[in-house]
C-alpha cells in the first residue's frame, strides 16, 4: 500500500465507521497516547523493563500501526500530503545530514543491534 493509498483508506474508514474526524487537538492527544503505548512495548522488549504479567510482547506491529493511523488522520484533516512531505523531508536530510552521521564517533563505538542481546 502506498502512503497516498493509506491516506485514502483511512479517510474512507473515518467516513464509513468513525462518523467524522476528531478535532486536531484531540487527535494530537490520541497520537501522544499511542506513541506512549509504543514506547511502553519498546522499553520492555528492547530496554531494561520487563513485561508485566498478562502483557503481550507481540503487540509491537499493532502499536506502530496505531501511531501511523492517527498520524494519517492528522495529515488528512490538515491537508498534508504525506508522500510529498516525506520526499521533501528526505531531501532536507540528504542535504543537511549526508556526512553528519558518518563522522559521529559515538555511532562507531557501538554498531551492534540491541535486540540481539534480548
Amino acid at each position: 500500500m502506498t502512503i497516498e493509498k493509506a491516506q485514502q483508506t483511512v479517510d474512507e474508514w473515518i467516513k464509513l465507521n468513525g462518523v467524522r474526524y476528531f478535532n486536531e487537538l484531540t487527535n494530537t492527544a490520541i497520537l501522544m497516547e499511542e506513541v506512549g503505548e509504543l514506547a511502553r512495548i519498546m522499553s520492555r522488549k528492547y530496554g531494561e523493563q520487563s513485561f508485566k504479567v498478562g502483557e503481550d510482547a507481540d503487540t509491537l506491529p499493532d502499536e506502530m500501526a496505531d501511531v501511523l493511523f492517527v498520524l494519517i488522520c492528522l495529515a488528512n484533516q490538515t491537508g498534508v500530503n504525506l508522500t510529498d512531505a516525506l520526499q521533501k523531508n528526505l531531501k532536507k536530510k540528504n542535504k543537511r545530514d549526508s556526512e553528519r552521521h558518518k563522522g559521529n564517533a559515538k555511532l562507531k563505538q557501538f554498531s551492534g543491534n540491541l535486540s540481539e542481546t534480548n
